[in-house]
């Protein structure tokens, strides 16, 4: 049988004549025909092992650890992919070689530009780690996963802080009118509501940090990290935001060790290499339903170990980002923009009144909420300053009071 095997150098073939192989004679035809050595190699089933970054992370990966496990054990078979993390350097065979200059053809300054794109993996991300408050994470994969059961896409921008060290704290999410399929996420971006979104974190002391999406149920059983189209969509984004700790999550559902679904979120970075790839026009951004979602194509050539390719693994444009969680200073039950059920100003004195035992800075101490009191509020001033008020936990001046009163009084 022919299995694929894939690693940090792309994928390769090997033949398998033994339809009784186990994981340790697949081992040593790796050593012969791959040039690596046994005791360097940690194979899996889990493309999540191309993620690993340390020895550590490489011992998590057991399902092939035992040599004498037969391969069909593993429900592998003609077609199959494995990958492979290994120790060291090797030399991959590349391309027939054709000499530039008198001998051969001149290189134009395209080649010469090709030759300093080499893609390779960026170990260290730009930021630390990324940190989720609890209440507006759960509140996001709380409609993924009941409302929409994860059957189509959704996104938003994540905004917080970042601190001097590249730590990202997460304080809330902000969900633009969108569109989702399965495999598809449309944002319909509205510069008016964008505009009241900034002056909120400008108040709060926070700002535009990353960017969140969920992948499908019928995206699970495809064989990569990120897709093709997610990848481009998570490039213009960071690229957009010209800033460094820019951080991209990812939202999906998992089946855990007794069968049942876990939500599970994973955090990268895009790296520089894709981020300069991506302002540079690099990708091929018209992408046809034939295409391997796995793979990003270029308008030229690119170096990837010591191949030129118009083809690269997504996996090579991910930098692993550390998660953590936190209490933050917002609240996340008010209604969420655009989603299903539009919010209205009923919702507004529902929440009011839910929360009349507690300080009116807290009542309002919800991003949400604030949104919706920008739709008849000043962006310029009034939101603002209730914002800083929220961000300092500070009295809500009366007039305010009775501002946001008599909106609720009217729905």
């Amino acid at each position: 049988m022919l299995l694929r095997i894939r690693s940090r150098d792309g994928l390769e073939r090997l033949t398998v004549d033994n339809p009784n192989a186990t994981v340790g004679e697949l081992k040593s035809l790796i050593q012969n025909n791959l040039r690596i050595p046994l005791e360097n190699q940690t194979l899996s089933t889990n493309q999540n092992l191309l993620l690993a970054k340390s020895a550590d992370d490489l011992t998590r990966f057991v399902d092939m650890a035992n040599p004498n496990t037969p391969l069909a054990a593993l429900n592998l078979g003609h077609g199959s992919i494995v990958f492979l993390a290994y120790d060291g350097e090797r030399t991959v065979a590349g391309p027939n070689f054709h000499p530039a200059g008198s001998f051969g053809r001149k290189m134009t300054m395209d080649d010469l530009i090709a030759k300093q794109m080499k893609v390779t993996r960026q170990e260290n991300p730009h930021c630390e780690l990324v940190s989720f408050d609890r209440d507006c994470a759960n509140a996001f994969q709380h409609y993924v996963n009941d409302t929409l059961a994860f059957a189509v896409k959704r996104g938003g921008f994540m905004y917080g802080t970042v601190s001097e060290e590249g730590k990202v704290e997460v304080d809330f999410i902000y969900e633009p009118p969108q569109q989702g399929t399965e495999e598809n996420l449309t944002f319909f971006r509205d510069p008016e509501e964008e505009k009241a979104v900034e002056a909120i974190a400008l108040g709060l002391g926070m700002r535009r940090v990353g960017f969140i999406f969920t992948q499908t149920v019928g995206q699970d059983k495809k064989d990569y990290t990120l897709s093709n189209r997610e990848v481009l969509q998570a490039a213009e984004f960071h690229a957009e935001s010209e800033l460094k700790e820019w951080v991209t999550a990812m939202v999906k559902l998992e089946v855990n060790e007794d069968g049942a679904a876990d939500v599970h979120f994973e955090a990268f970075q895009m790296s520089d290499m894709c981020i300069r790839l991506f302002k540079e026009g690099w990708f091929e951004t018209e992408i046809g339903e034939d295409q391997d979602p796995k793979l990003s194509k270029m308008k030229k050539d690119v170096v990837v170990g010591v191949k030129d390719t118009r083809e690269v693994d997504n996996d090579f444009f991910l930098v692993v980002v550390k998660i953590f969680d936190h209490q933050g200073p917002l609240s996340s039950t008010f209604p969420i923009e655009n989603r299903i059920t539009p919010v209205t100003l009923g919702a507004l004195k529902t929440h009011l009144d839910r929360a009349k035992s507690l300080p009116y800075v807290k009542r309002i101490a919800d991003f949400h909420l604030m949104l919706l009191l920008a739709r008849i509020l000043d962006v310029n001033a009034d939101i603002p300053a209730l914002a800083a008020c929220v961000h300092t936990q500070s009295a809500i001046p009366e007039g305010y009071q009775l501002l946001i009163e008599s909106m609720a009084n009217a729905s």
